[in-house]
């Protein structure tokens, strides 16, 4: 029997940065702000401290731990996204904050940077699970903290992947990234490492004026369903459009004329040996 073959991670990770450079992922992204609020929380964050925000797309998890007095570098490997950020830095006057355009899998820092490594559902979507995890734990110091906020595999987005999946299927070997919002997953990657591991499941609460909007909101500005929706023509547009309605319509906990929408998240907080 021959062995399945190894994913072409170069290319996979081509594909997936072009599609978060499309749209305009911010747009999304600054909703989801109070996550980055809570992990800092869980992290329990030191004014002083290194911290190094990976994968931090519109800079949810750098802005909170500026507020709290930390030395961050933030980084991703879209640069229009850290961009945003530092807009949204200058905005608040919130000046300790370095960025720097780096791939999660192979993050140009030496062993032992920083105190404390961050991501809100950043991480979660590298092609290269096992090398993601490396880089975090190599880069964080003994004794220091990795704290992840990552949609769960049962929970809305963890959800909406897998209805995108069944109309635009993911590279082959390619895992779903809500994997990264399981238990045993979490400590698959971390536990040997790991001095302790901390896992909370938490909601964040998605609130649009109806399923249409939110349908529209994402189309136009989340990449990876906007870049599914280019990859189909008419026909599959309306049926993959109709399904992602009808999962909304299935998590709105406001009921009619309103849209509000529990998203479950693993709120993890590893702490190095």
């Amino acid at each position: 029997m021959n062995a399945p073959a190894v994913p072409d991670f170069a290319a996979i990770k081509t594909r997936q940065k072009a599609a978060w450079a499309s749209g305009d992922y911010a747009v999304i992204g600054t909703t989801l702000q109070i996550v980055g609020e809570t992990l800092c929380e869980a992290a329990d964050l030191r004014a002083g401290e290194r911290v190094l925000d990976v994968a931090a797309g519109n800079g949810n998890a750098t802005l909170a731990a500026a507020r709290r007095w930390c030395e961050v570098t933030s980084t991703d490997y879209v640069f229009a996204l850290l961009e945003r950020c530092r807009e949204r830095a200058a905005a608040e006057r919130l000046h300790a904050i370095d960025f720097r355009e780096a791939d999660a899998e192979a993050l140009p820092f030496d062993d032992a940077s920083f105190d404390a490594v961050l991501s809100t559902f950043g991480c979660m979507f590298t092609p290269n699970a096992a090398r993601t995890a490396s880089e975090l734990l190599r880069v964080c110091r003994p004794g220091g903290r990795i704290a992840m906020a990552n949609w769960t595999p049962d929970g809305f987005i963890g959800q909406v992947f897998g209805v995108l999946g069944r109309h635009v299927p993911p590279p082959a070997g390619v895992q779903s990234p809500a994997l990264w919002g399981s238990r045993g997953r979490i400590a698959e990657l971390f536990e040997t490492e790991a001095k302790s591991i901390t896992m909370e499941k938490r909601h964040f609460h998605f609130r649009y004026r109806s399923p249409d909007h939110m349908l529209e909101i994402f189309r136009g500005y989340y990449g990876p369903i906007l870049k599914a929706f280019a990859a189909l023509d008419e026909k599959g547009q309306q049926a993959l459009a109709a399904d992602l309605t009808a999962l909304m319509k299935q998590f709105n906990a406001a009921g009619e004329g309103s849209l509000v929408i529990p998203g479950a998240y693993l709120e993890i907080v590893v702490t190095r040996k």
